[in-house]
C-alpha cells in the first residue's frame, strides 16, 4: 500500500490496536481524506506526518514490516516491541536483502546461505527454541524485538536499532517504583488491562478467546466478557490423561462467565496425528512440547472465530512460573549446605524412578496443601535434584531453564555459546526474580511462547492477539514492587486481585499446570518406532550433526522408565524430523 502522499509504500502483517486513536489525532492537523478503514493506512498517514521512528512510537500493537521510502531510497524492517510477528532477513551472495515472515520463504530466495549454524543448533538443544537474532541457517537473522532495521539505497548496509528497549524500560522502572498501595496498584491494573482487551476486541471478524481456565487467560476472558453485551466465545482443549487435563476447570470459568464455550477432548491418536505436520508449521527447529495442543485448540477456534484473544505474557510480567519461587526457596534454604552434600541429595533422589516419586506422591495427596499438588511431580523432583549440585542463582535459574545443559557434547562442531544470552540476565543489577523475569522476557516469551502460539494460529489462519502484552501494561508491571507480584509462595499475586473481583477465588485457587501433552508415555508406547528410527545411531552419524552417544543413553533411560527424559528426546525429534523435511 503506498501513503497518501506517495512517498512510503509498505508490506505490512499484523494489527495496530490504537489506530482510531491516532488518526482522530492526525485529523487535528487537518487536509487528509481517507480512502479506507485500514490500520495500515493510519500507520502510513503516521509515517508522513511523523516520520517513521514517530509512527512507530505512537503504534500499539503487534506487527512486522517492510517499509520503502522513495525520497531517501532507505529500506525498513520494523518488527513490533515485544516480538509477536515475526521479520527473517538476510543477504544473498550477490548482495540483495531478502526479507519475510516466514523462513521458508526467505531460503528460497536465489544466493541466500542455506548451511546449518551449529551454533544456533547448540543453542536450540539447550533451550529447545532458536533464540534471536540466530536462525537454523548462517545466512538468515530474525529481527529481534522491538527492533528497526535501515538499509539505505545508496549505501547498501544493514543497521539496527531499538525504537523500544525492553531494557532501557526495565532500569527506569525500578528507578522509578509505583508508590501507590495494594488497592490503588489493582486499579491501575484493572484499568490498563481493560482499556488493553477492549482495542483488542476490536474486530470486523468473529471472536473469540483461548481458555484454560488458569489465572491469565481467565482474567483476559473475564475482561472480555465484563465488556461485551453477548457471550464470548471460548475453547479448550481437554486430555483424559491425568495431570494433564484443565478443561474440567475452564468449563467450571466459562458456566460462572456465561461464555459461549466449545470444548473438545481429544485422544492420543488425534494428537499425535499433527507431529508430521510441525516441522513446515515451524519452519525451524522447535521443540516446546506445548505446540501440538496449541495448534489444537488454534484448529478448534478457527471453525467458529478468524480472531482469538490468548492469556500469554502474564507468567513472564506477574512472576507466574515456579522457577522464579523455587529458585529464591533453594537459595534461601540450602545455600548454607557445602555443593559435594546438595550433589549426593540430589543422586540419592534421581536413583529413584519418576513413576515411584508420582505415586508416593498419590498416597500423600490427601493431605499435601493445594498449593503443593504439583502436576507430574516425579518429573519436577528429578529437575530440583539436578539443581541441588548448583551455587549462585543464575546457575540455577539456567538449570531449569535448559534441556540438554551441555550442547557441545551433542552438537558436532560447536563451542556453547551460552554467555552471549547469560549476560542480559546480569545488566540489572537486581533480585533474581527481577532477573529471571527479565530474561524471560526478552528471551524466552518472544522465542518460546509467543513462536508457539502464532506459528500455531497462522497455520490455520487464526489471529492470535495478546492483551497482557500491551507496552504500557509491561511498563507498569514492572514498576509494581516485587512483594505486589510474588507473595505466600505465590506468583501473579496482583494479577488475581484483579481477576477475583470478577471471579470467585474457588474457581482458580489452585497450582499452576503447564498447557502440555503427555510426550513421556507416548514416547514409550505408540510413537516409540517413530522415535527409535530417528534417534538411530547410524542415521545421526551419517547425517553428521549430532554425536550419538548420549542421545541413547536418554532414550535407554527413558524407555526403561528410570528417568523422564521426555523433553531432551523431544528436542532431537523436532531436530531430526525438520532435518528429514530439508
Amino acid at each position: 500500500m503506498p501513503s497518501h502522499s506517495g512517498r512510503y509504500v509498505i508490506v505490512f502483517n499484523g494489527e495496530i490496536y490504537n489506530h482510531l486513536e491516532m488518526r482522530r489525532e492526525l485529523d487535528s492537523f487537518g487536509g487528509r481524506e481517507w480512502r479506507g478503514h485500514s490500520d495500515t493506512e493510519t500507520f502510513l498517514a503516521a509515517c508522513d506526518q511523523f516520520g517513521v521512528r514517530g509512527a512507530l512510537r505512537r503504534s500499539v500493537g503487534m506487527f512486522a514490516f517492510a517499509l520503502w521510502d522513495c525520497v531517501d531510497h532507505t529500506l525498513y524492517l520494523a518488527r513490533d516491541r515485544v516480538g509477536e510477528k515475526p521479520l527473517y532477513w538476510g543477504r544473498t551472495k550477490g548482495g540483495a536483502i531478502a526479507f519475510g515472515s516466514e523462513l521458508k520463504a526467505i531460503v528460497r530466495a536465489p544466493g541466500v546461505d542455506r548451511e546449518i549454524d551449529r551454533d544456533a543448533l547448540a543453542l536450540y538443544m539447550r533451550h529447545n527454541y532458536v533464540p534471536a537474532p540466530h536462525s537454523i541457517y548462517k545466512g538468515v537473522r530474525k529481527l529481534g524485538a522491538g527492533e528497526l532495521l535501515c538499509v539505505s539505497g545508496d549505501y547498501p548496509t544493514a543497521h539496527a536499532e531499538k525504537y523500544w528497549s525492553a531494557h532501557e524500560v526495565v532500569m527506569r522502572a525500578l528507578g522509578e517504583p509505583f508508590m501507590g498501595d495494594e488497592v490503588e496498584a489493582t486499579d491501575e491494573l484493572e484499568r490498563l488491562l481493560l482499556r488493553s482487551v477492549g482495542q483488542q476486541m476490536v474486530s470486523d471478524v468473529p471472536l473469540g478467546a483461548f481458555l484454560s481456565g488458569g489465572i491469565d487467560s481467565t482474567t483476559v476472558v473475564a475482561l472480555m466478557q465484563a465488556q461485551s453485551a453477548r457471550p464470548i466465545k471460548t475453547f479448550t482443549i481437554g486430555f483424559n490423561e491425568e495431570g494433564y487435563n484443565e478443561a474440567v476447570h475452564a468449563k467450571s470459568v466459562a458456566g460462572y462467565l456465561g461464555t459461549d464455550h466449545t470444548e473438545l477432548y481429544v485422544n492420543p491418536a488425534q494428537a499425535q496425528a499433527v507431529i508430521p505436520r510441525l516441522p513446515t508449521i515451524y519452519d525451524e527447529p522447535f521443540a516446546d512440547s506445548s505446540q501440538i495442543p496449541t495448534l489444537l485448540v488454534s484448529e478448534l477456534a478457527r471453525k467458529h472465530v478468524t480472531v482469538s484473544l490468548s492469556g500469554d505474557g502474564g507468567d513472564e510480567l506477574f512472576g507466574g512460573y515456579n522457577r522464579y519461587l523455587w529458585t529464591r526457596s533453594l537459595i534461601r534454604r540450602l545455600g548454607w549446605c557445602p555443593r559435594a552434600i546438595r550433589a549426593l541429595m540430589g543422586h540419592a533422589m534421581q536413583s529413584v524412578a519418576v513413576g515411584n516419586w508420582d505415586r508416593v506422591a498419590q498416597v500423600l495427596y490427601p493431605i499435601t496443601p493445594a498449593r503443593l499438588r504439583y502436576a507430574q511431580p516425579g518429573d519436577k523432583i528429578h529437575k530440583l535434584a539436578e539443581v541441588l549440585r548448583l551455587g549462585s542463582g543464575h546457575e540455577i535459574y539456567m538449570r531449569f531453564l535448559s534441556h540438554w545443559d551441555e550442547p557441545q557434547r551433542l552438537v558436532r562442531g560447536t563451542s556453547d555459546p551460552l554467555p552471549s544470552l547469560m549476560g542480559q540476565t546480569t545488566r540489572l543489577h537486581s533480585n533474581i526474580e527481577n532477573e529471571m523475569m527479565y530474561f524471560d522476557l526478552v528471551n524466552y516469551l518472544p522465542d518460546d511462547i509467543l513462536v508457539k502460539v502464532d506459528r500455531a494460529a497462522m497455520s490455520v489462519s487464526l489471529e492470535s492477539r495478546v492483551p497482557f502484552l500491551d507496552h504500557r501494561i509491561i511498563e507498569f508491571a514492572w514498576r509494581v514492587p516485587l512483594q505486589m507480584k510474588i507473595r505466600g509462595g505465590q506468583g501473579k499475586w496482583l494479577l488475581r486481585e484483579v481477576l477475583h473481583r470478577h471471579v470467585p477465588r474457588a474457581l482458580t485457587d489452585r497450582p499452576k499446570v503447564g498447557f502440555g501433552v503427555p510426550i513421556d508415555s507416548w514416547l514409550r508406547g505408540p510413537l516409540r518406532d517413530w522415535a527409535e528410527a530417528l534417534l538411530d545411531p547410524q542415521r545421526m552419524d551419517r547425517d553428521g550433526f549430532l554425536l550419538s552417544g548420549d542421545v541413547t543413553k536418554a532414550w535407554s533411560e527413558h524407555v526403561s522408565g528410570h528417568r523422564n527424559n521426555a523433553y531432551l528426546l523431544w528436542d532431537v525429534l523436532m531436530f531430526q524430523a525438520w532435518l528429514e523435511n530439508q
